[in-house]
């Protein structure tokens, strides 16, 4: 996978995927290469009714089994049919510019606010924010690097002179040496950590759509696109391989921005 080019954190997804599932298949067999097709599937049906993964994670599961038999032993299993037939093609929850606002003025902690103003001011994806980096903060060019993205690219995104503030409140504050949203000892904050603040700051906003830190990532690029800005610097700005990834936003604010009335408006 290293001769590949897949990314540090694909590897490691893959790895921790494949483990999840030698860690059960040991308990019924002495050998890995004694599993079955079928130990997979059925597997697969307990993942999908016991933990309720998504297509996405399904799809990495036989990808990394598959990968996993075929490298390690030579075998090419028979899952192809495990792989989820459709993709979610459902339009992304964004919120409103005043659903935004709210829920950022919700957030009194400081450190709570950074995480929050990185997640929608920069359009980061939750695994980004947890590899940012100290040396990763460009103040003089108002930038922030993203470093080995998804798909093992570098991007720059901006740096707003309202997140920059915040951000020189909390290094006053908080000191950080390494990771710029310090975990406990050191590391990295926890995905767990990210994903409650996020939950709490949109339920005491008042917000009752589902509000996840991906959820701002959307709302800065239809926010972007809603102000006029090209579709192809919110590919660059996202890190979409494809604008037709990034394509999906303009249905967002084709309908928002439309001048068709409703016909019950009509009536």
């Amino acid at each position: 996978m290293i001769i590949q080019r897949y990314s540090p954190n694909s590897i490691q997804n893959y790895k921790s995927a494949v483990r999840a599932f030698l860690q059960l298949a040991e308990r019924k067999y002495s050998h890995p290469r004694e599993v079955k097709d079928a130990d997979i599937e059925k597997y697969l049906f307990w993942r999908i009714e016991k933990h309720h993964i998504g297509a996405s994670y399904q799809r990495l599961i036989v990808a990394s089994i598959d990968k996993f038999y075929l490298s390690m032993f030579n075998t090419q299993l028979n899952i192809k049919h495990l792989y989820p037939h459709t993709k979610n093609k459902s339009l992304p929850v964004y919120l409103t510019s005043r659903e935004t606002s709210r829920l950022i003025n919700c957030v009194t902690n400081l450190k709570h606010k950074c995480i929050v103003q990185l997640l929608y001011g920069c359009g980061l994806r939750l695994n980004e924010l947890l590899q940012l980096k100290m040396n990763d903060i460009d103040s003089k060019n108002n930038v922030i690097l993203i470093r080995n993205a998804k798909g093992g690219k570098d991007r720059v995104v901006m740096l707003s002179s309202l997140l920059l503030d915040s951000l020189r409140r909390y290094y006053k504050e908080y000191h950080p040496e390494e990771y710029l949203i310090e975990g406990q000892g050191g590391g990295p904050y926890s995905e767990k950590s990210v994903q409650t603040i996020v939950k709490n700051a949109a339920s005491k906003a008042g917000i009752t759509k589902k509000v996840t830190p991906h959820t701002l990532r959307h709302s800065f690029a239809t926010h972007l696109l809603e102000n006029g800005t090209d579709i192809r610097y919110i590919q660059v700005l996202l890190g979409h391989k494809s604008v037709n990834t990034t394509e999906i936003y303009t249905h967002i604010t084709d309908i928002a921005q439309s001048k068709i009335k409703s016909p019950l408006d009509l009536l």
